[in-house]
């Protein structure tokens, strides 16, 4: 029943925008909603053992039953009621001709419980880390086998292996007494007639109707709004192998921080990656930085037109499912925001900045939003280019505007050469910095968030706050998906 919700992205965006206006505790419990789709699926998985297992024990006694004919056995006596066609009977496995695999496989029950076994299988096993980012398609594709497993498990009860003693036969046969009695069953006086069973009502249906109708909602939702056109307006190819779309699409609204599926059909019809959006709400197009490091990047880079020699031209059609909500949506909403963002995960941040060039400088707009202090960590100088021109855009702006101290920004080289470092060390001390062209100067190595946080006023301060730290780990190779929530900023050290 709760394995689909979390990956119903319409429903999630609708309810972060409806809690949104009464509980950030609670919106802020949307983000973790692919934490709780794997829990699930743990559980699932767990509970998928214990009834295999128990099965596998239940089969048994119903063979031991057969084989077993002592008529002084209340076992074999059980197993010879309903010897009829249409009769009652408790034991399925009817012959002692039979095994427990040949009744797998020739039941209702059997042949859907192998089917869905096989397929979770296949679905937890590629949705491990490893398959998940060295063979994306195959997690992809086996992850569609869900549809096979919600087939098999809504029919799965209609064997009706289960079975138990009716309401009825309880009243004339009474377990706790006629148990040990079965030599007297149905003989006049005794008291305790022949017991009559019956399967159990299949009843999965009941519990996984609603998600269902739900998530076939929300298929129809993505295929419709796959199928509205897009237009690429520019590609832009930026260094550090980065692609940049601009795109149109009637009707298309985004907030900052939010996020988009793309699909290019001239490179695969079924599949469709998430991307983060570039650009400001307020500007009249939306865009998607993407970095060239796999297959399928590589094949939408070329069929974009970004392998030719002169400027990249879009040769190609996308579709667009979006856009979805996400944790950055609330940023304005808070006095004190801290940014950090690791090599192509300062997407979302991209977006931000580009609001309050918007909000604060172009339209002098007041906002909440009183300070912004981002942080920004890269392993090599070409992957500051693309972004660099729009931190020299913000920064010659503010002081022209009186506003610098609205955004620090810090700038991180996590990874040079010494031949490099020397040459950066002679031009540190010209009016820009060397590296990024900015008057900021850019640091060496990592962060040492103990000194920032007390060089920085943000520390003393009392007033509501917010650290975002984007979601890195596919980046920078960590197994630790970092997030914080509001909180006294001194509990960071």
């Amino acid at each position: 029943m709760l394995i689909l919700l979390p990956v119903c992205r319409n429903l999630l965006s609708f309810l972060r925008g409806s809690i949104q206006c009464c509980s950030r505790t609670a919106a802020r419990q949307l983000d973790r909603n692919i934490t709780f789709h794997k829990l699930v699926a743990y559980m699932i998985a767990f509970h998928t053992a214990v009834h295999i297992i128990a099965h596998l024990f239940n089969f048994e006694y119903f063979m031991d039953a057969q084989l077993n004919r002592n008529s002084s056995l209340l076992t074999f006596v059980l197993s010879e009621i309903g010897s009829g066609d249409n009769a009652s009977f408790l034991n399925p496995i009817r012959s002692n001709e039979t095994n427990p695999t040949f009744v797998m496989f020739t039941t209702v029950a059997g042949l859907t419980g192998v089917a869905i076994t096989l397929a979770l299988i296949l679905i937890i096993t590629s949705s491990v880390e490893v398959i998940r980012r060295s063979y994306f398609e195959v997690f992809w594709y086996t992850h569609h086998l869900f549809v096979l497993f919600f087939v098999g498990l809504v029919f799965h009860g209609f064997g009706r292996i289960v079975r138990g003693q009716t309401e009825n036969s309880t009243a004339t046969n009474n377990p706790l007494v006629c148990a040990n009695r079965f030599e007297e069953w149905g003989r006049d006086g005794s008291g305790c007639e022949v017991p009559v069973f019956a399967g159990n009502q299949p009843g999965t249906w009941r519990w996984v109707l609603a998600p269902i109708i739900l998530y076939v909602c929300e298929r129809l939702v993505r295929f419709y709004r796959s199928h509205q056109k897009v237009v690429i307006t520019k590609v832009v190819m930026h260094p550090s192998k980065t692609l940049e779309l601009q795109m149109r699409r009637k009707g298309f609204h985004m907030e900052v921080g939010q996020y988009v599926f793309i699909q290019c059909p001239s490179v695969s019809r079924l599949e469709w990656h998430p991307f983060t959006l570039t650009s400001a709400p307020e500007e009249d197009y939306f865009s998607a930085h993407i970095r060239i490091v796999g297959d399928w990047t590589q094949a939408l880079y070329e069929a974009c037109g970004g392998d030719k020699n002169d400027c990249p031209s879009p040769h190609s059609r996308v579709a667009i499912d979006g856009p979805f909500g996400t944790a950055s949506e609330d940023v304005f909403q808070y006095e004190v925001v801290m940014l950090v963002g690791a090599g192509i995960g300062v997407t979302p941040f991209a977006s931000i900045l580009k609001s309050v060039w918007y909000k604060r400088i172009q339209n002098n707009q007041e906002v909440f939003t009183k300070n912004i202090y981002f942080y920004w960590l890269c392993p090599e100088t070409q992957a500051f280019e693309w972004f660099a021109d729009l931190l020299h855009s913000l920064e010659g702006q503010m002081e022209e505007r009186g506003v610098s101290d609205f955004l620090s920004y810090n700038m991180y080289l996590t990874r040079w050469k010494q031949e490099d470092a020397e040459h950066y060390w002679v031009q540190h001390q010209a009016e820009n910095d060397p590296i990024t062209g900015l008057k900021q100067k850019t640091h060496f190595g990592k962060p040492n968030w103990d000194n920032d946080c007390k060089n920085q006023t943000i520390c003393n301060s009392n007033s509501n706050f917010k650290l975002d730290i984007a979601d890195t780990s596919k980046k920078c190779g960590s197994k630790k998906r970092i997030h914080f929530t509001p909180f006294d900023f001194e509990q960071l050290g």
